[in-house]
């Protein structure tokens, strides 16, 4: 609104108040409707309905979020929803969520999502949609997680992989430089490995609470920017979504959640480009399909140069693309800028590379296991 409003101003903020008054608010918060396909310890594959009669062309898409992020960073309202969107463009499209991490769950790490969980919905997607492959793109630890697992199993049936604000050189990101002395002077003995270790993990409150820090500055500022855009029905739905998402955040398993810590927050590990699993090590260079990397540009969470630093790494993929886009960390991804900038050049990229020739899994009687290499003794070759 102007510092004088406009007659039309006040009509738009009169109007808009009152519906919020009398329908509690003004985003449309209903998902899109999906179909259960797969399911399994902290893995569910959702399968999201074609619009209307329509009927899904080309190759599918499997969106795999991140750790105690829900499914709503993909559906966070109708007409601001990346879901929406890919139906709307009659991909086939799929989802990987985890549901409620509880205590019993405090064992499980980081092999759990790298062995199991994504490649699981990647076979599960394959098969639904007619052994078709597969377009992985990840948000954040979503995209990190889809990384490793592709460069872990090169029998994949990947067609593409894009990975969405997912910080592989932390050193770059300005809210744990200040951090970093003290992360290195605590040992395994630790105050925060204690508390995670007694209980069990990182509980929902505290996983909110984090969230909300990161963004202080907007949550300061967010009553002003109310007040100055009453006028703007799509700016105050915005805001109501994003409030629902970051009230929705779940918890972190125990084990799963040290490992990041010292792993990724202490040790950079993933900087140099591999990461050390079980009896492995797992190189990002053995990644073959082609790769879209997007950064946000006022992302706080995972800047552009933390970001960026992963292309140095994937030197045997068939292409690397990196794009600069509007937003934050769920901005970028869900942002209203995001809908001509994010999504059209995903659509593009998914366009670009459907149809392409890959590996397809071997047939199985269920589960892949804990440890894929051993199932399988080799790797098929791609081709693109």
């Amino acid at each position: 609104m102007d510092l004088i409003p406009k007659p039309g101003q006040v009509v738009a903020a009169a109007n808009n108040l009152a519906h919020r008054v009398v329908y509690g608010g003004l985003a449309d918060l209903r998902p899109m409707p999906r179909t259960l396909i797969d399911d399994g310890v902290l893995r569910e594959v959702y399968h999201y309905r074609p619009s209307g009669t329509s009927r899904t062309i080309g190759d599918p898409v499997l969106l795999v979020t991140p750790l105690a992020a829900p499914a709503l960073c993909y559906d966070l309202r109708r007409g601001c929803s990346l879901v929406e969107h890919l139906v709307q463009q009659n991909r086939p499209t799929y989802l990987v969520e985890y549901g409620e991490v509880s205590f019993r769950n405090r064992s499980l790490g980081i092999e759990h999502w790298i062995e199991e969980v994504v490649p699981e919905a990647i076979r599960a997607v394959h098969e639904h949609s007619g052994r078709r492959p597969v377009h992985v793109v990840g948000w954040s630890l979503g995209g990190i997680f889809a990384a490793l697992s592709a460069a872990d199993r090169a029998d994949l049936p990947i067609a593409s992989l894009t990975i969405l604000g997912s910080p592989v050189d932390v050193r770059q990101v300005p809210l744990v430089a200040p951090l970093r002395p003290l992360l290195n002077l605590s040992n395994g003995g630790g105050l925060v490995t204690q508390v995670y270790r007694a209980l069990g993990g990182v509980p929902k409150p505290l996983v909110t609470r984090a969230y909300q820090l990161t963004s202080v500055q907007k949550v300061l500022t967010k009553p002003l920017a109310v007040a100055t855009n009453l006028d703007d029905a799509d700016f105050l739905a915005q805001i109501e979504a994003v409030d629902r998402f970051t009230a929705s955040m779940t918890a972190y398993p125990g084990r799963t959640f040290g490992q990041l810590y010292h792993r990724f927050l202490k040790g950079n590990q993933l900087a140099g480009g591999t990461f050390e699993l079980a009896d492995r090590t797992i190189d990002l260079a053995a990644i073959t399909a082609p790769v879209l990397v997007f950064a946000g540009s006022s992302d706080t969470i995972a800047p552009a140069p933390a970001v960026r630093a992963v292309r140095d790494h994937l030197t045997g993929a068939a292409e690397v693309r990196f794009e600069l886009v509007p937003g934050g960390h769920l901005g970028m991804v869900t942002g209203r800028a995001a809908r001509e900038t994010t999504w059209r050049i995903l659509d593009e990229w998914v366009a670009q590379w459907s149809g392409a020739a890959v590996p397809d899994l071997p047939e199985t009687d269920g589960a892949i296991g804990t440890n894929p290499r051993r199932r399988y003794a080799s790797a098929a070759s791609r081709s693109l």
